[in-house]
């Protein structure tokens, strides 16, 4: 019997001994801080890894999430993009025809700007005249604008083909039409394309050493273009002639191309020293 709770002694000792082994040796059970520093899979390991390659730091869950600043967003328009149409305007006037057609090619900003009608008008008084500031062209003033040059540009042809000489060249020049009429300085009327091309034959073959024309500056040269008829006034300064010449050409748009089909010229007259009618 004195063996017996010996016996009890010895198991109660040996479970206290397993339940305390136990408690010892169990895998470590993961805490609050632990599971939101500590990665658990291979994406969130590298994630960490990558964040602690660019010297950041995970301070806790809210570091970690946190969403960075929007960089304010570029509007990517230049200088002159973000001027007042006004002011756009003025700048463009600067330049001429050429370079504003080489503008409207950079982008659709500057194309807008570019052909803008104010533009065009503002160029077309800088480059013809201001005559016409209350006009309303009705394709706008870029399209008044080429018109306008385009028969800037056949008048000069005109004192071009005078200056040569070349009868071929007028001929070719004129409209070939029965009421086509030239009146030279002389004063003299020829109507008809037949009659008006003598008198220029005439004329070439007085000029100097058998046919040379005569040389001449424009100055003061005014067009009025509208769908299908121009006329040009402008002063006709002679070499050796006193004084200069008012002249009036008329041109019809025929066939693709520009016909002249009135030409005038007279001499200057002197104005008046006092009033005629006083």
């Amino acid at each position: 019997m004195d063996a017996f709770p010996a016996l009890i002694a010895a198991g109660a000792t040996a479970v206290c001994c397993l339940v305390c082994a136990i408690w010892a040796f169990r895998p470590p059970s993961p805490n609050k801080h632990q599971s939101a520093l500590t990665p658990t899979c291979c994406s969130c390991r590298d994630k960490a890894t990558a964040a602690s390659a660019n010297g950041e730091m995970a301070i806790g869950g809210d570091e970690m999430n946190k969403t960075p600043a929007p960089a304010p967003a570029a509007t990517g328009a230049s200088m002159m993009e973000q001027l007042v149409p006004e002011i756009t305007t003025h700048a463009l006037s600067y330049l001429d025809c050429t370079s504003l057609c080489h503008l409207s090619m950079t982008n659709s900003a500057m194309r807008r700007a570019a052909n803008d009608d104010g533009a065009w008008k503002a160029l077309y008084h800088k480059d013809f005249t201001v005559e016409q500031g209350n006009i309303t062209p009705p394709n706008g003033w870029k399209a008044y604008y080429a018109a306008t040059k385009a028969i800037m540009n056949v008048n000069a042809e005109f004192y071009n083909i005078i200056r040569e000489g070349s009868l071929p060249a007028m001929s070719h020049f004129w409209l070939n039409a029965d009421y086509v009429k030239c009146i030279n300085a002389s004063g003299e009327l020829f109507t008809g394309y037949n009659a008006v091309m003598n008198s220029w034959a005439l004329l070439f073959n007085w000029g100097q050493d058998g046919g040379q024309g005569t040389d001449f500056q424009l100055r003061d040269v005014r067009a009025r273009v509208l769908s299908d008829v121009a006329w040009v006034n402008m002063k006709v300064h002679v070499d050796g002639e006193p004084g200069p010449l008012h002249a009036t050409n008329v041109y019809e748009f025929r066939n693709d191309r520009w016909y002249m089909v009135h030409h005038h010229s007279s001499v200057m007259v002197d104005p008046a020293p006092h009033n005629l009618f006083g």
